[in-house]
């Protein structure tokens, strides 16, 4: 499979092969900040702070069909749960990821995790991918990947793993994925810029559902939601600051925007609160986005979830 550069705002991809970072600077997309401000800002002061958040029993809820129940796990972590079905998305228990302190628990503990019949990995950075996390998950399982993401799974424990394409689609028993693009990109190690990276967008029992992954804002979201019309949109919100991370991360003001292209019915805010991967506070931004939102009078279609808690959305209504 041929790998797809990350497309600029008109879609278009950039010109010229990507050459190695020449200093530490370049390894950060803003290029804005040097060694010692990032070990004081991302290592030392998070080590010295206290976590917090709490691991709470998960009680699976009852479901009707055609309801679905979402449960943040943290960070860009999500448990879906229909009737007959779980699928696991970016799934992280880590405490640790390396030098980079959680501050925040998971909302549950892995142990308690109910077994997933489908994991979807939206791209291979650590934490999105965490390899220790993967290995523990209950068996068999299948998991989707972008393309060149596949020999990263070898020794996890998985029955089947798929490669996907930007809108290449896998169907299995009524479920439906579609692996979507995004503005970000997919190295895992300096140097290894072959792996995809993008979104999910899943449909089952009539219910439609997209998680971004990691993405900066562009206009192929409003492509997403002609084609994939997704209720639920799943989207990051953090590690946007300094304004260079823009160029791989969304503010609350850009999935506002993307929450509008894709003329989805809930926004469910994730990939903040939980590692320190920029500079703005951690709480800056769902209190943002909840300003944001009510300026836009659009505080009946925010749901601002807690850890380890199930949110059961309904089947919206038809016409």
């Amino acid at each position: 499979m041929t790998p797809k550069p990350s497309p600029d705002f008109t879609g278009k991809p950039p010109p010229g092969p990507r050459r190695l970072p020449r200093s530490f600077k370049e390894l950060t997309p803003s290029r804005s900040f040097d060694p010692r401000t990032f070990f004081r800002e991302m290592v030392w002061k998070p080590f010295r702070t206290r976590r917090i958040g709490q691991h709470r029993f998960f009680r699976p809820p009852k479901l009707a069909e055609g309801e679905v129940a979402i449960t943040w796990i943290g960070h860009a972590s999500f448990l879906i749960q229909f009737t007959d079905l779980n699928v696991l998305i970016d799934p992280n228990f880590a405490n640790w990821l390396f030098l980079l302190k959680r501050l925040r628990r998971a909302g549950l503990q892995i142990k308690d995790l109910p077994g997933a019949e489908v994991v979807l990995l939206t791209h291979a950075h650590f934490d999105h991918f965490h390899k220790p996390t993967l290995r523990r998950l209950p068996s068999p399982r299948l998991a989707v990947v972008p393309w060149g993401v596949a020999d990263l799974t070898e020794g996890l424990g998985f029955d089947r793993v798929l490669e996907l394409e930007w809108w290449e689609s896998f169907s299995r028993r009524g479920l439906n994925v579609t692996l979507t693009p995004s503005k970000h990109w997919g190295a895992r190690t300096l140097g290894d810029h072959h792996r995809g990276y993008g979104g999910f967008a899943l449909e089952y029992q009539g219910r439609r559902i997209y998680h971004a992954g990691d993405s900066a804002y562009f206009a192929g979201f409003k492509e997403i939601g002609v084609r994939c019309a997704p209720e639920i949109a799943l989207l990051p919100i953090g590690a946007y600051h300094p304004e260079g991370l823009r160029n791989v991360h969304m503010g609350p003001d850009d999935a506002l925007q993307v929450f509008r292209d894709l003329k989805a019915q809930w926004l469910v805010p994730m990939h903040y609160g939980t590692f320190r991967l920029s500079f703005e506070d951690m709480e800056e931004p769902p209190s943002r986005l909840g300003n944001l939102v009510r300026k836009a009078e659009l505080t009946a279609h925010l749901r601002i979830l807690e850890e380890g808690v199930p949110q059961v959305f309904a089947p919206t209504p038809k016409a």
